[in-house]
């Protein structure tokens, strides 16, 4: 294909589409290459309005634009292709590391930012992780479905989708945008015995009506403008494997007939053939929507319903399951600190009391957005609680449940424990900022103290990396220094090969501690 085309059409080969959009043609023909290698469509563009054309005439399951383009730039793009009624996921690549600039494309709504230069892997990881819709060429095997499940609500969730993993019998899940219904799709798919086969996934509500049918049953050379070529469609590429159907609310009215009729006769016909093909698919569905309110009020079909909601598994949100937001929350600083070029951060016990604590309307997705955010803003190994930015919105469920993670528990209940002694006044504004800084260094010194300063061990309990360790040990050093010239050893060995170091005690307690440092840290 040429790369300097300016209307470049996807390659004829089946797999999610994605659209290329970068202005340096060596580049752009080297992330064209990589992205075909791992199975998908790619339309190449050499500019915003091209990307542009290029989604006015194409079904496009996802964006990957260059941040910094001639005429319209990412950002803009990003506004532009949101304010659609349809518009594909879209990720962000810059060379640039600016921060502002990175925050204003999440909060516009761009999925992930890429930092350059970047790994192969690490893009069509990123892809493969955005699409919405995958199908078997593209699709990442079983070591990917991502699922994590450390609250007892979820892996009581987990169970019941496993339950009917077993068998072939349709699944509905249900629950809020952003809680992992894809995700426990994906799960239930590789737990089944159609692991093997492909899963391949697609969002109704991102694709026009009119092109719904056709994208779910395939269509004929010519059977409408501008089907150039024989398609086979969603049904068919799931064959053997499963196919799942998000948003399965938002479908129209007669495409839910053909679907109720494909499901009843597993056979079915491409938009402008005569052929009955017949189909062996594994169906799962989800919806953020009320069905049975739907199914009452008209709107959905009753007996589609009934053949969907076979076993339904309500997947709660992550509010409601705060065991699983620190798990949840190190995982994504781990990807996106690779993904950023930032592998050394670490979420401070300060920030995680913080992540515990909130409410998460937007759920997982917003969870992962508010980790990218912390990510860019902080300048150190240590995400504080203002890079999250999180806007006040606590979750009252936390107060009754019990978090089996040790650190978010010990966070939590540290970062709520009065530091002032019997007799002082109540706490300023400054007073209370400096007291979690204190909380932390608490906790991070008590926990050396109970391994015996073992660096190794307190880096695995406290769930942060050794230099984010040095670094904050090196802050508490400089920060114990007393009016009489009495300080803590600055020049111990802290080469990385050394377990424990031995580091006299001060002759006063840190300022505001409330205590001395450990024998041995």
């Amino acid at each position: 294909m040429d790369m300097t085309s300016t209307a470049a059409t996807p390659t004829p080969t089946v797999g999610p589409h994605v659209l290329l959009i970068e202005d340096d043609p060596e580049l752009r023909e080297a992330l064209f290459s990589t992205l075909r290698r791992a199975g998908f469509r790619v339309s190449p563009a050499a500019s915003a309005e091209e990307g542009l054309t290029v989604l006015s005439g194409a079904d496009v399951d996802l964006v990957v634009s260059d941040f910094r383009l001639p005429g319209m730039n990412g950002l803009d793009l990003l506004t532009t292709v949101r304010a659609r009624r349809h518009h594909p996921p879209m990720l962000l690549m810059t060379a640039f590391a600016d921060a502002p600039l990175a925050i204003a494309a999440l909060k516009a709504g761009a999925r992930e930012l890429l930092l350059k230069p970047f790994s192969t892997a690490v893009l069509v990881e990123a892809v493969r992780r955005h699409l919405p819709a995958s199908s078997a060429g593209a699709d990442p095997g079983p070591s990917a479905s991502g699922l994590l499940c450390t609250d007892a609500r979820m892996r009581a969730t987990v169970a019941r989708a496993e339950r009917a993993a077993v068998s072939d019998a349709s699944v509905l899940l249900t629950g809020e945008s952003g809680v992992g219904k894809e995700v426990m799709a994906r799960h239930i798919h590789l737990s089944s015995r159609r692991a093997a086969g492909p899963f391949v996934a697609i969002n109704c509500a991102a694709i026009p009506d009119s092109l719904l049918e056709a994208t779910l049953f395939g269509h004929e050379k010519g059977s409408f403008t501008g089907a150039a070529r024989q398609q086979a469609g969603k049904f068919e590429q799931a064959h053997g494997g499963t196919l799942f159907l998000d948003e399965i609310g938002e479908m129209a009215a007669t495409t839910q007939v053909k679907l109720l009729r494909v499901l009843q006769e597993r056979t079915l016909e491409r938009l402008g053939g005569q052929q009955s093909i017949a189909i062996d698919i594994r169906l799962i569905t989800a919806t953020n929507r009320d069905l049975s309110a739907d199914v009452a009020s008209g709107r959905f079909r009753d007996d589609l319903f009934y053949r969907l909601a076979v076993f339904p598994v309500p997947v709660p949100p992550l509010r409601e399951r705060p065991g699983d937001i620190i798990p949840l929350a190190r995982r994504f600083v781990q990807r996106y600190g690779v993904s950023f070029g930032m592998p050394d951060r670490s979420l401070s016990p300060a920030s995680e009391a913080a992540l515990y604590r909130h409410r998460w309307p937007g759920n997982v997705r917003e969870l992962e957005n508010t980790i990218q955010r912390g990510l860019l803003l902080s300048e150190t190994p240590w995400i504080e609680p203002m890079h999250l930015e999180l806007t006040p919105c606590e979750n009252p469920k936390v107060d009754a449940a019990v978090t089996e993670d040790p650190l978010a528990a010990a966070s939590l209940t540290a970062a709520h424990t009065p530091a002032i002694a019997p007799g002082e006044p109540p706490e300023s504004p400054g007073t209370r900022a400096r007291n979690v800084r204190d909380v932390e260094r608490e906790h991070i010194l008590g926990v050396l103290d109970k391994v015996g300063g073992n660096r190794r061990a307190a880096i695995a309990i406290l769930g942060i990396s050794e230099r984010a360790l040095r670094y904050k040990l090196k802050a508490y050093r400089e920060q114990s220094c007393t009016p009489s010239g009495d300080a803590v050893d600055t020049d111990c060995d802290m080469d990385s090969t050394a377990t424990s170091i031995d580091i006299p005690v001060a002759s006063t307690p840190m300022s505001g501690a409330g205590g001395a440092w450990p024998q041995h840290i």
